[in-house]
């Protein structure tokens, strides 16, 4: 079915996908300010940068297309999955910076961890650990993170750490029991929806590097209805969307109205009356 959508349409691909794929990464004016301010904190060496945005709010995809950006004198972990314990977080981190130990005890993952950025420095390479879905660290690996920023020298930190997370990160690191953790960061930034306007924009870009038929179109009240309903949440705005052109496939038709989104509305919040 979903090839044949795809055909309809004359697209090479889902428009829609819920995948953090950073070749279609919207920039709004927020998503621009949060990438500036991220590259910004990196270059800058700030040490402790936060992001926090809505679940679905493109933080991930905004991480990934970060790291598509940096160059090659910039080395990058990336933590996906934050319910770890103290010791597979330290393996996780070196074994994404590549770093090769034949001991994985923490005193030596440490160590090595320390040895390896000293060397980045020393070739003048920055290093970036970006830990994503940071609101569900433990306290103790909160503390261990914390730890890992006092790698420096009397000059610059070694290791800049990106805490990305929903809107709970910045309440969490707002107790009193983590505000050494909390002083130490010197970069924040919070990723809010997108706006009508920019939903338009939005939707638009996606069938745009999709390759959508020139002729599809979405009707302006079929837009302010995907934006009511998805509050400009774009992972919301693509679970509509790629509905809403199943539906229009199935009708045969290229174009997209507020009767079709409805339609499609209803069916995600399993309103159909079988």
């Amino acid at each position: 079915m979903e090839l044949m959508y795809l055909s309809f349409y004359g697209l090479t691909e889902n428009p829609f996908n819920i995948t953090p794929d950073p070749s279609f990464l919207f920039l709004s004016r927020r998503h621009e300010e949060a990438l500036a301010a991220l590259t910004y904190g990196i270059h800058s060496k700030k040490g402790f940068i936060e992001m926090t945005g809505e679940v679905g709010s493109g933080k991930t995809t905004l991480c990934r297309s970060l790291l598509n950006r940096l160059d090659t004198s910039v080395k990058t972990a990336l933590i996906l999955n934050p319910h770890l314990s103290d010791l597979q977080m330290l393996r996780t981190i070196t074994e994404d910076f590549g770093i090769k130990l034949k001991s994985q005890n923490k005193k030596d993952l440490f160590d090595g961890l320390n040895q390896f950025l000293l060397e980045e420095l020393s070739l003048g390479h920055n290093v970036v650990l970006i830990i994503d879905e940071a609101q569900n660290l433990r306290p103790a690996l909160l503390e261990q993170v914390r730890i890992l920023s006092n790698l420096e020298t009397d000059k610059a930190k070694l290791l800049q750490i990106i805490l990305v997370g929903q809107p709970e990160l910045h309440e969490i690191l707002s107790r009193p029991s983590l505000r050494q953790l909390r002083q130490r960061i010197s970069v924040r930034y919070h990723l809010t929806p997108l706006s009508l306007s920019e939903t338009d924009e939005y939707i638009q870009h996606r069938l745009k590097v999709a390759s959508a038929n020139l002729f599809l179109k979405f009707y302006p009240e079929a837009v302010e209805l995907i934006f009511q309903y998805s509050k400009g949440i774009p992972r919301l705005i693509n679970i509509v969307c790629d509905h809403v052109l199943l539906a229009g496939y199935v009708a045969q038709t290229l174009d997209i109205t507020r009767f079709l989104v409805q339609e499609s509305i209803e069916e995600i919040e399993g309103m159909v009356k079988i």
